[in-house]
């Protein structure tokens, strides 16, 4: 039985090797456990998965490495697990159904099951199926007990013990039905929100357009709804987007840019754009792609107490001392590890199963 140290320092070494992948510069780092093995063949999977998946820009698949080197760090992974007694006596299999919105985008429970000492059964979406194979194989050469421990299969999942599973509010449906007899962590569709109070800095709203525009505004924790006070002049806001003006030169966002617009023109509505970005005021939390919808409020006490009722349908809120629990402009793609998805703690539901 591996211990949770050990666990922890493959992850750790998973994280270094992943660090030699920026945005910056990709190079061999001296040092680097397995290099040899894995480093040109890592080069060959990040461009796999450009190629089948034309959302997968390069440089969004190195943000999301860069992200993850960044969380897999032993005083991360330490503060991640220390709450949990994790050096299980019986190993469970679970089986985790993973989105494909945004590049390994379901890494965090595939790292959540085994550091918590259970086996894996993953069943990848076919829009992101590249990177995450090679890198449990990393895993299995770093740490020789998470061999035989992680499987992914194509097929319909049998023989499992708990699942965690993620989908559209459709999918989920049908996930809560199917997987009912299981311990179970199904998650919906989720958006997130920023909520402007007129304070904000030229700056604040160049991070905001990181909020907006990272992963072209695919994952759940990208913004996709603005609330702004009454009367709310957008000038300052369009100024800090501007800096993410080459977005448009991405051939399959221009092409979702065209077809809302034509179809909101069509329809009449009242837009603001610029050229890249629409702004739509809709009481909808999840607009399309290139679009972001916003919402009038009067006062902030009734427009806190809105946030919390829908707190099922937001993943997080985006202020500037407006909450306790906010997102600081500029940092929805950067979660913390104990940042758990709608709140759940899946090291909890882990440890009990």
């Amino acid at each position: 039985m591996n211990s949770i140290q050990n666990r922890i320092t493959a992850f750790t070494k998973l994280g270094a090797f992943l660090s030699q992948f920026s945005i910056e510069k990709t190079n061999k780092i001296d040092g680097i456990e397995h290099n040899e093995i894995f480093f040109d063949g890592f080069l060959h999977q990040i461009k796999l998965a450009e190629e089948n998946n034309s959302w997968f820009t390069k440089e969004n698949i190195l943000l999301a490495l860069n992200s993850l080197s960044k969380s897999l760090t032993r005083n991360n992974l330490t503060t991640f697990t220390k709450n949990h007694n994790l050096d299980v006596n019986s190993t469970k299999k679970v089986a985790i159904i993973m989105a494909g919105n945004i590049p390994l985008v379901g890494f965090h429970d595939f790292l959540s099951v085994l550091i918590s000492g259970h086996a894996v059964l993953v069943k990848q979406s076919s829009n992101d199926k590249h990177l995450l194979p090679f890198l449990a194989k990393y895993l299995e050469y770093v740490e020789e007990d998470f061999k035989g421990k992680i499987t992914f299969t194509e097929e319909k999942l049998t023989d499992f013990d708990a699942i965690i599973a993620t989908g559209s509010d459709n999918t989920a449906r049908y996930f809560e039905f199917y997987f009912k007899n299981k311990p179970n962590i199904i998650r919906k569709s989720r958006n997130s929100v920023a909520v402007i109070t007129g304070k904000e800095t030229e700056e604040d709203f160049i991070e905001l357009s990181n909020d907006i525009f990272q992963y072209f505004g695919l994952g759940c924790r990208s913004v996709s709804k603005l609330y702004v006070p009454k009367n709310y002049d957008f000038d300052d806001f369009f100024t800090g987007m501007f800096s993410k003006k080459d977005i448009i030169n991405h051939a399959k966002y221009a092409n979702n840019y065209d077809y809302n617009k034509a179809v909101y023109l069509m329809s009449l509505f009242d837009l603001l754009e610029n050229g890249f970005l629409m702004i739509k005021e809709d009481k909808s939390y999840s607009s399309p792609i290139a679009t972001v919808f916003y919402e009038y409020y009067d006062n902030e006490i009734d427009l806190k107490i809105k946030l919390n009722q829908d707190k099922e349908k937001i993943q997080c809120i985006v202020s500037k001392g407006f909450l306790d629990n906010e997102v600081a402009f500029g940092h929805t793609q950067n979660p913390k590890l104990t940042d758990y998805a709608d709140g759940v703690n899946t090291l909890d539901f882990l440890s009990k199963i």
